[in-house]
């Protein structure tokens, strides 16, 4: 799912997306839904003033506007909406994500200065209002109880809602599309594309995957540099068949067909392409992904290392991974922390996975066991091969048998490791988020939360409420910056970019082992070491059996029936 522009009728641009579907065999097609981005405003002043401020804005913003709705929903933030009392909100509705924009951006600076005339005047209005309530001065009394008649129509706007929710995410929201799920789709000439949930199927699709890694030249004690280093090998596994490919500009010999099956249930049979050059390999990897036409690619540190090596071979030869593959880096935004030239990597027809994203975010592997060898011991239970970076290069000259077993098993860990694991947790959840799988991937928990309590809202008629900040704006702090962008800010005024989790501990269990030369005090029970010692011999037998699988009881009563257990 991905947001487009489309021509409508009168040849007018509007907002739409594209949703790309797989048949249940295995084709795939297209469906272009135009649908209007719209956002909600808050009318004070009866009737009278929602009517005026609709007339007004439908004038104000003709040709950006497609139209007003009047609509009535649940605002939480009445103080008594739990017995049933509605707020009334004009829904604007627009052609395009930027005519919305520019509108809102207007709409915010004079929704902020309404909001802060109203809080500064109302306490000298009310003290005027009591200071003349028993006195001859009636019409006053009646002038100040009655709101100020206004003669401009944008002085009655008090609020924004729902004018920062993702365009993607809205049409998501409203018209109940989720990835992962199953749909019929109709389409009719004249009408827009009709999309209906099928709840009957419930069978998992087969979408074909490839999961890929390679491996480089460096200089020593250096990191790889794509602008002078070049790939000596391409290992990848497609729907579990694997394909190595070598370049012999590097290797010094060719490589036969062989197995790498570290686990009965991870076979891998490796086809080996021996090839003369890079360009040779580069051109081969990217006719390959346009013969199968993959529809998810997996990579473990690929948004870092793997696209970025091969986007600067490619070009480095005159080939652009975007017209060959359909595949372009997302610039992410610069910041503490962040590089403002990385990205993603991601395609419209396709999705991109890092499994990397996954282990930060989902695994709960401790921080130093994140790498993918660490994370093929704790999650598929298997020693991959492990080698030397300093040591790479002269194998490719000594040992190009052993560098491709090395190469392979990357490629295994990394296939495996999204099947079993990533794949069934990114799709479960891109079944209740109106996310694409890319977003569910790489976006933080809290975002996810957010987006699962906007699609309960709208099944529940509630309005989203604003953002909670922090600050000593108050409310104010509710509404967008003049920009047009929403943001935290500090109590001197400062936008925050990122805020980490200050003051945060974890306790954590004084075990291990000491060093004799450094004095630490312990307090010791008595009894409870006399309990963990009289417990020995169970918890053996029970090692023994669960841990090593042995189940002769002769010969587990043969270890803990030694003289010297006790001691020991």
């Amino acid at each position: 799912m991905h947001p487009t522009d489309l021509l409508d009728e009168s040849k007018r641009l509007v907002s739409g997306i594209d949703l790309y579907f797989l048949q249940t065999d295995g084709n795939r097609f297209k469906v272009s839904r135009p649908y209007l981005p719209y956002f909600y405003v808050l009318v004070r002043g009866g009737e009278v003033a929602e009517r005026d401020a609709n007339s007004y804005l439908l004038k104000r913003f003709s040709g950006r506007l497609a139209g007003i709705e009047v609509v009535s929903k649940n605002d939480l933030d009445l103080p008594n909406h739990l017995v049933g009392i509605k707020a009334t909100y004009l829904k604007m509705l627009f052609y395009s994500v930027d005519e919305l924009v520019r509108v809102r951006r207007e709409l915010a600076v004079r929704i902020r200065a309404n909001r802060e005339l109203a809080s500064s005047g109302s306490s000298y209005t009310d003290i005027l209002a009591e200071h003349f309530r028993n006195d001859d001065y009636g019409i006053v009394t009646n002038q100040l109880s009655v709101k100020q008649n206004r003669s401009d129509p944008l002085d009655n706007l008090f609020d924004l809602r729902e004018s920062d929710v993702p365009y993607l995410t809205r049409v998501c929201i409203d018209l109940n599309i989720f990835a992962g799920c199953w749909y019929i789709t109709t389409c009719k000439p004249g009408y827009p594309p009709e999309i209906k949930h099928h709840e009957d199927t419930v069978a998992w699709p087969e979408p074909v995957v490839l999961a890929f890694d390679i491996e480089t030249t460096k200089m020593p004690l250096k990191f790889p540099d794509p602008a002078n280093d070049q790939i000596i090998m391409i290992s990848y596994m497609l729907d579990g068949a694997g394909h190595l490919i070598c370049n012999r500009e590097i290797l010094s010999e060719d490589i036969e067909d062989f197995d790498y099956t570290p686990r009965p249930e991870f076979p891998g049979h490796f086809t080996v392409h021996n090839l003369q050059t890079e360009l040779d390999c580069i051109t081969f990897f990217f006719e390959h992904i346009q013969r199968v036409r993959p529809n998810i690619l997996v990579t473990y540190n690929g948004d870092h290392f793997d696209w970025p090596f091969i986007e600067v071979r490619a070009a480095s030869y005159g080939l652009s991974i975007s017209e060959e593959i359909g595949f372009s880096r997302q610039k992410g935004t610069a910041g503490p922390g962040r590089d403002g030239s990385s990205g993603e990597y991601l395609s419209r027809p396709a999705v991109h996975i890092d499994c990397l994203c996954w282990v930060k975010r989902d695994s709960y592997l401790p921080v130093g066991a994140r790498g993918l060898k660490a994370v093929a011991k704790a999650k598929l239970r298997y020693d991959p091969i492990e080698v030397d970076p300093e040591l790479m290069c002269r194998m490719a000259h000594e040992s190009p048998r052993e560098l491709a077993n090395y190469s392979v098993s990357d490629a295994v860990a990394t296939y495996y490791l999204y099947m079993k694991y990533v794949h069934p947790f990114v799709f479960a959840l891109c079944t209740i988020l109106p996310l694409n799988p890319d977003d569910v991937l790489r976006k933080g928990s809290g975002t996810l939360c957010e987006a699962l309590l906007m699609v309960q809202a709208y099944a529940a008629n509630v309005v989203f409420p604003h953002k909670q900040t922090d600050g000593e704006s108050g409310p104010n702090n509710l509404l967008l910056s003049d920009s047009g962008i929403s943001g935290k800010f500090t109590e001197d005024g400062h936008l925050i970019d990122s805020q980490t989790y200050v003051g945060g501990h974890v306790e954590a269990l004084e075990a291990g082992v000491f060093r004799a030369d450094i004095p630490v005090r312990f307090r010791l029970v008595p009894a409870a070491l006399e309990a963990l010692r009289a417990d020995v011999k169970r918890c053996m037998s029970r090692a023994l059996q669960a841990e090593i699988g042995a189940e002769d009881e002769d010969a587990l009563f043969s270890v803990i029936a030694k003289d010297n257990f006790n001691k020991v």
